[in-house]
């Protein structure tokens, strides 16, 4: 049965920061309203790099895209594709480092900021490209996008987490406030989602280091949340999820999506 999906990006954020300051996801959690695994990132744990993996099921050795500083389309299927060779609409909130995986590179804000075009793989797209652009507004411009287009598939992707972060460490005050401040955004849209029919995903790509950088081994780099909600994700059909890897979420989503 096809479903629609967001997929919430929440970058930069560590499994325990999340367990520790997101008090409506664990409410959620704790009513048995959500669900949470503990996902280990592929490495390394840089961002351009997880975008791909998450977006195709493809490890960063798999799809040549290693380090931030590949500006290239992906040469994968994504999630983004497959809908839109499906017949379904996708849209997008997100860094702009997604549009030139899926769209359009290199990014060039006059063109690509605002995007709609059907034969894109992501048709329609607000797009951004400084760290600091606000989360609020982020989560303004997805859900413009989704009462506008009503995508079967819909990213948002915010970095205030990533920012503070990569500003003052993992055990800093701003990195845990910028954590709340995105549970607090993810309870204003959430309940309106899951009444509008989607399945919710909401992840990181990777964590933090508390020397404010990420893309090594440690556990504070790579160990990520992911929260899954709606009752389609708990389907005999993918009653493995214990063992879920970064690299089965693009194929979850697929199968929600009812796409190949």
């Amino acid at each position: 049965m096809q479903s629609k999906v967001i997929l919430v990006v929440l970058d930069g954020l560590n499994f325990q920061v999340a367990q520790a300051c997101m008090g409506y996801m664990q409410g959620l959690v704790k009513a048995k309203k959500a669900t949470l695994y503990r996902v280990q990132s592929e490495i390394p744990s840089l961002s351009r790099p997880l975008y791909e993996c998450i977006l195709t099921g493809k490890t960063p050795i798999e799809s040549g895209i290693m380090h931030n500083d590949v500006v290239r389309l992906s040469q994968y299927p994504s999630i983004f594709s497959r809908a839109k060779e499906a017949g379904l609409t996708t849209a997008a909130a997100a860094y702009h480092w997604m549009s030139e995986l899926y769209n359009r590179a290199p990014y060039k804000a006059a063109r690509d900021r605002f995007t709609h075009n059907k034969k894109l793989n992501i048709q329609h797209g607000c797009f951004y490209h400084v760290d600091h652009y606000p989360d609020s507004h982020v989560f303004v411009d997805a859900e413009a996008l989704r009462l506008r287009y009503r995508p079967d598939f819909l990213l948002v992707h915010s970095m205030n987490i990533d920012d503070a972060g990569h500003q003052e460490g993992l055990n800093s005050k701003a990195y845990r406030s910028s954590t709340r401040a995105a549970d607090g955004l993810l309870a204003r849209y959430i309940p309106t989602w899951l009444a509008q029919g989607y399945q919710v995903m909401v992840t990181s790509d990777h964590g933090m280091h508390i020397d404010c950088e990420h893309g090594g081994l440690s556990a504070q780099e790579r160990e990520v949340p992911l929260f899954l909600l709606g009752g389609a994700w708990h389907m005999k059909s993918i009653a493995s999820l214990a063992t879920l890897k970064q690299v089965d979420i693009c194929g979850l989503i697929c199968h929600q999506l009812g796409v190949d």
